[in-house]
């Protein structure tokens, strides 16, 4: 999927792109037709870096909810001309899932589109998985014929078949089908299911490709056949090593980690940083300043997965670092770090966002290593973070940084991250958010009577104005 156009993040577009509960606020204030079109953009054109991670779909439901959004756009959206050869699930899956919660809020309408894209759009999939969970007996049963015809009765299709029933997200569909009064629908899917638990029999059974020899040269060897055929194996090869190697192999792995080639220096780099061996620190300065980026991403990472007072140590003194082994070490400072190492953290966090910008991906370890040490002169580099990233996971982890570090957050941002996309971010709101603020009681009281909402959001909101809570 490209990367999507971000608005600024002072425009209804930009804050609904990035699912802050700003966006909802200002859009119920703005005039109804310019609010939609700024909804129907985001939903059709998906605003998520990854949108298999990010949450946007309950966000748009509600606000369409709100705003009594007709689904015109949305339906021409899903068949127009371009579904037929653009079959990315990224085109379509995040119309289909504000379909789906649409539908459980009793959008009748929503309802019909997702029945009617099942049945002849081309990510069909993910429409049948929407009404799995929201569509009753009578119409998942209609939707069978019209599933199955994709299918052509050869063994080709048949073994299609098969394929998709064995990777359905809800099985739901597919039961109800396998018990269906029409013999021709019931026998059809029954022989798919039947077929799918062979293919998953054999596959058990049929190794899943070459495995190491049980020696420390072996193993090193396959970790560099690997990384010639472009296949990074470094780290199961360092689990096998854990199981060949013994105390008189440590020379050998030892010289593998400082002159072997770059698979198997790899592999040695990772066995010795799991080992805490003295000497990975070393040879992990050495292996990241190497050109190869292979061999110095794979000595970064090994570093990463260290725990203990050396690794710690040594990041203090590679802190300053302007390459990855540099990021990595304020990482470590962040996660593992004391109180003596805050200046450290701050400064990395001023330099990633200077650097790089707010979406930068280090930020994310150094965002909650500011809460964890409670570095409260970091909040305003935080409510930068905040204003600005386009990812809602930064943007939540910037909440739970901003309530740990600023007194202001639970009459500024905590109000507004009670309508956020995320559910951990309206979480952490529910924990914080001053109930001077008429908003928010009214806020926590749908929350809790909402049935879409996820139970840790309901159990936070319902520890606030619960009988034994006090007075909202």
């Amino acid at each position: 999927m490209f990367d999507p156009v971000i608005a600024p993040s002072g425009t209804l577009l930009g804050l609904l792109q990035r699912g802050r509960g700003d966006g909802t606020l200002h859009a119920l204030a703005a005039p109804r037709a310019e609010a939609l079109n700024a909804l129907n953009h985001c939903v059709m054109n998906d605003p998520r870096h990854d949108w298999q991670v990010e949450n946007r779909s309950l966000y748009y439901a509600r606000l369409y909810l709100d705003l009594h959004g007709d689904l015109e756009a949305l339906e021409h959206h899903l068949f127009r001309a371009e579904d037929h050869f653009d079959t990315e699930e990224s085109r379509t899956g995040l119309s289909l899932a504000v379909l789906g919660h649409l539908a459980s809020y009793g959008r009748d309408d929503a309802l019909a589109l997702l029945r009617r894209y099942a049945a002849s759009g081309s990510n069909w999939t993910w429409a049948l998985d929407e009404l799995a969970l929201r569509d009753d007996d009578a119409g998942l049963r209609s939707l069978a014929p019209r599933i199955l015809a994709r299918f052509p009765t050869t063994p080709e299709g048949d073994a299609e078949l098969a394929t998709a029933l064995r990777g359905a997200f809800e099985p739901r569909p597919w039961r109800l089908w396998a018990d269906d009064p029409r013999e021709a629908v019931a026998v059809r899917v029954r022989a798919a299911q039947e077929q799918g638990s062979f293919d998953r029999w054999q596959q058990q059974l049929r190794p899943s490709g070459p495995r190491p020899g049980w020696s420390v040269q072996a193993v090193f060897e396959w970790a560099q056949d690997g990384l010639e055929r472009g296949t990074t194996l470094h780290v199961p090869a360092a689990r096998c090593l854990t199981a060949v190697a013994g105390p008189d192999d440590r020379a050998e792995i030892v010289e593998a980690g400082r002159s072997g080639p770059d698979g198997a220096r790899s592999a040695a780099l990772h066995y010795l940083a799991e080992a805490r061996d003295p000497a990975v620190l070393d040879l992990i300065e050495a292996a990241a300043a190497d050109p190869s980026e292979s061999l110095s991403g794979a000595a970064v990472a090994a570093f990463e997965r260290m725990c203990g007072d050396a690794a710690v140590d040594r990041a203090r003194g590679w802190v300053h670092r302007p390459d990855a082994l540099g990021a990595s070490a304020a990482g470590v400072l962040a996660t593992r770090g004391g109180p003596q190492d805050t200046q450290l953290v701050l400064g990395a966090l001023r330099e990633a966002v200077r650097s790089e910008g707010p979406d930068a991906p280090r930020l994310w370890t150094l965002v909650d290593g500011t809460g964890r040490l409670g570095i409260g002169c970091a909040a305003p580099v935080l409510r930068h973070v905040y204003r600005e990233t386009a990812s809602s996971h930064l943007r939540g982890r910037a909440a739970r940084a901003l309530a740990a570090t600023d007194p202001s957050f639970p009459a500024g941002f905590a109000v507004e991250c009670l309508w956020d996309c995320e559910e951990t971010t309206r979480e952490v709101a529910a924990r914080h958010a001053e109930t001077g603020d008429v908003r928010v009681a009214d806020r926590l009281r749908r929350l809790a009577a909402d049935p879409a909402e996820e139970a840790e959001v309901q159990t936070a909101v319902r520890r606030r104005i619960g009988p034994d809570a006090p007075a909202v």
